[in-house]
């Protein structure tokens, strides 16, 4: 692989796919705050202070003008305060605190992307794809998106339930549900061989130690006879990376992999496949869905544009862009700043528009078919036999020459 990724950041409230730069030395922070001169900010804080009919102390305004930087930026960019970057590295090892589900704007609307399996937002039969109308009574749209998160994250750091008015993609009635925060451990990869020696593997997300799950996982495959092998990336809203680059390496013995552009030297990089791989000669392919997003994306462009595996299923979400996880100085606080975009291996952006599968099959509507295939530990059989995406998938293997 021409390039490691030192780190890159996780899923919160909003999705992240992240790419880390080392932008955080003392004395980068030191030459930039010599050179900050910026005296009708400065002018503008002071007079609001001295002369508001209320009193505003200078760290308030000083934390509403970082907030109004970030609301002008795009919604994958954010400020975390310590508590929030803790909370996104317990993300990154497959566990933290929250309602479950990842959110984006797309149309002037917040969508869910994909809920966590086992999470309350699962629980409560909310779906990749479905738009949220309310929050707690505030209607959610795209221009108050900063303000919806920062609702969302408080509740779930107090601890208090939130209520949610939304409604299907396909659908134009509206449901509430009430969603209480909880410790949500989501297990990366999991895996059924199915009849007829079909391998059956679900990526739910890329934590820290997916490749590592992924490698024990198709290990036990190794000596074995598989007639075909099916990745489901449905509703896996994304992730580390690195983590997909060294997945989507374990499949491919050559080829590009990704590759990033931005307006900075270092967010400028080609990755690509090293010789060793994994089941080189097992026909395989991969499901996705609208909840299929950002370091998804990566990896099933880098399989079906590589001619590795084909795709089946639904369009992607069309996440495109890069963040990096830039600590800063100021009390263990970081900036989730998006400083690229990533191009699949032909050098095409999907940002907004998704990957399109090599063989179209929607989910069944009005059965929860989009979260069939997140196993279930008592019903993993029976789920996946009801599944029509992944039938169809076995079928495909089953005629493949």
């Amino acid at each position: 692989m021409k390039h490691m990724i030192r780190y890159i950041s996780c899923v919160g409230l909003g999705l992240t796919l992240g790419l880390s730069i080392s932008l955080s030395s003392q004395e980068n922070a030191k030459s930039y705050r010599s050179d900050f001169d910026y005296p009708l900010l400065q002018d503008v804080l002071e007079t609001v202070e001295t002369y508001y009919v209320k009193t505003v102390s200078k760290e308030e305004l000083v934390q509403a003008a970082i907030k109004g930087i970030f609301e002008h930026l795009d919604p994958y960019s954010s400020f975390l305060n310590h508590q929030e970057l803790l909370d996104l590295k317990d993300s990154n090892r497959g566990e933290y605190f929250g309602f479950g589900f990842e959110v984006a704007t797309q149309n002037d609307h917040i969508n869910i992307i994909a809920p966590f399996a086992h999470s309350p937002a699962e629980q409560a039969g909310i779906r990749a794809g479905d738009i949220i109308v309310k929050l707690n009574d505030t209607l959610a749209t795209e221009t108050n998106l900063a303000n919806i998160l920062a609702e969302i994250k408080k509740h779930s750091l107090s601890n208090q339930s939130i209520k949610l008015v939304l409604k299907h993609s396909n659908d134009d009635a509206t449901f509430e549900v009430s969603l209480k925060p909880s410790t949500i451990t989501i297990e990366s990869v999991t895996t059924q061989l199915l009849d007829g020696n079909i391998g059956y593997v679900r990526l739910s997300s890329f934590q820290e130690n997916s490749t590592e799950d992924m490698v024990r996982s198709l290990s036990q495959w190794q000596n074995k006879p598989l007639a075909g092998l099916i990745l489901d990336l449905r509703n896996n809203p994304g992730g580390l990376l690195d983590q997909a680059v060294k997945i989507a390496d374990l499949f491919l013995a050559k080829g590009r992999i990704v590759s990033t552009s931005g307006r900075f030297f270092d967010a400028n990089s080609d990755y690509y496949a090293s010789p060793q791989t994994m089941l080189t000669n097992v026909p395989m392919l991969v499901l996705i869905n609208k909840g299929s997003a950002s370091a998804s994306e990566v990896l099933a462009a880098a399989l079906q544009e590589n001619g590795r595996a084909k795709l089946l299923g639904e369009t992607s979400f069309g996440k495109g862009t890069v963040q990096s996880l830039i600590p800063i100085l100021e009390d263990g606080n970081a900036i989730k700043l998006t400083i690229a975009q990533y191009n699949t291996p032909r050098g095409e952006n999907i940002h907004n528009i998704g990957i399109v599968p090599d063989i179209k099959i929607a989910a069944e509507t009005g059965s929860g078919a989009g979260n069939l295939a997140i196993i279930d530990a008592l019903s993993a059989h029976a789920s996946l036999a009801q599944d029509h995406q992944v039938t169809s998938a076995i079928a495909w293997i089953q005629h493949h020459d």
